[in-house]
């Protein structure tokens, strides 16, 4: 498998830089501040696409759309908004927990439930403090209570898994979670930089788990006959899964940060090893080489692998009609890269088909009922951005 996947597309890529050890985590400056919508809709144009600037963000880490059509946006300090994207109206909800917020830590994803109309249920995901000082990504659900202000509240919480076991440092929770075609819950955990763990069936860390909605393992799980955490684990191997989606056949696909060098996009199969740490197509950050996954074939290989990396943030497979030529194809949100990636399929096999460079770092991605394309820049006053066709 090549080392190097690039484009022949590019819009105006930069040769990426050398990424540091604390995964690519600088963000643009900005005013800092809370949520505000656009006061004026902004539109412009940018390769294929018309951006129109929605509303701004204090460093935004995931969006979600509710059946209705309005948008979640969690920010990672520790902070829920409810968007109206009609009008660019902003509520907030209270009712978050404390969340860890230092390094690649605070609050992190958020989805609701697939029965959302009829329980009211969404789930997120934060970091969480424990002994001394640890911490570890949590996974809570709770029922979200509108207000007439156009925000609400998160009533009766309860987390329903964490990940084991909490440790020091401040990096790679991963904690993106989804639901699946199989109505079960999906989380990616990284490996929070302590290597070691991505292969041990006794803890969760550098794995993908595969949950029922309250949080207990299901019985169809590929290691559930051996109890405890390991019955939670669908993969391991992996080092930190910013994105985690299902294709149109119901299958999960993960995109993951590799070290310096060997970002990762995986074909989650069951009960898979990913290799992480005995083999990467990239190396330590401190210049010692790591094998790759060409050398132990017992390991699954990635289908692309980045070097230069794209650092990505997050994917989701695209439905929609507004892009017709891109059924069924991929897209990454790139952090060093300042990209949305898109990515095409052929069966197993997946490759980068084009690279749109945005100007920004970018956090996450989703597709909206009508087919369009909405991304959140990262950072402090990071903006909530529709894409639709230009022309």
């Amino acid at each position: 498998m090549p080392r190097l996947v690039l484009s022949t597309t590019l819009l105006s890529i930069a040769l990426l830089t050398a990424c540091n050890a604390a995964d690519r985590v600088a963000a643009p400056t900005g005013t800092a501040g809370d949520a505000q919508a656009a006061s004026t809709p902004q539109t412009e144009t940018l390769g294929p696409f018309n951006v129109a600037t929605v509303a701004r963000f204090n460093e935004p880490w995931a969006l979600s759309f509710l059946p209705d059509g309005r948008l979640l946006v969690s920010e990672k300090p520790g902070a829920l908004k409810l968007v109206d994207v009609a009008t660019g109206r902003i509520g907030d909800i209270t009712g978050v927990p404390a969340v860890v917020y230092a390094g690649q830590g605070g609050f992190g994803d958020v989805v609701p439930h697939p029965q959302f109309a009829q329980n009211g249920l969404v789930y997120f995901s934060y970091a969480e403090a424990g002994d001394g000082d640890t911490a570890g990504a949590a996974v809570a659900r709770a029922r979200l209570v509108p207000d007439a202000a156009g925000g609400g509240r998160l009533e009766g919480s309860e987390v329903i898994w964490r990940q084991v076991p909490k440790v020091s440092g401040r990096g790679h929770y991963a904690h993106r979670i989804v639901f699946g075609d199989d109505g079960k819950l999906w989380i990616a955990s990284g490996e929070r930089q302590k290597f070691d763990p991505a292969q041990d069936m006794q803890s969760n860390l550098g794995k993908v788990l595969r949950l029922n909605d309250d949080g207990s393992a299901p019985a169809d799980n590929p290691f559930a006959d051996q109890g405890g955490v390991a019955a939670q684990l669908w993969s391991l191997g992996h080092r930190n899964p910013l994105g985690l989606a299902f294709d149109g056949n119901g299958q999960p696909w993960d995109i993951e940060m590799g070290p310096k060098g060997g970002d990762e996009l995986n074909k989650v199969e069951r009960g898979a090893n990913y290799g992480y740490p005995i083999v990467s197509n990239g190396d330590h950050y401190d210049g010692r080489p790591i094998p790759d996954h060409d050398t132990r074939p017992e390991f699954s290989k990635p289908a692309i692998t980045w070097t230069p990396v794209i650092s990505p943030s997050s994917l989701i497979f695209y439905a929609g009609d507004l892009f017709p030529d891109w059924k069924g194809n991929a897209f990454a949100g790139g952090l060093s890269s300042q990209s949305l990636v898109r990515i095409q399929f052929d069966g197993d096999r997946a490759w980068e088909a084009e690279r749109f460079a945005m100007g920004q770092r970018i956090r996450g991605v989703r597709q909206g009922a009508d087919g369009a394309l909405w991304v959140i820049e990262d950072g402090k006053d990071g903006r909530l951005l529709k894409l639709t066709p230009k022309g």
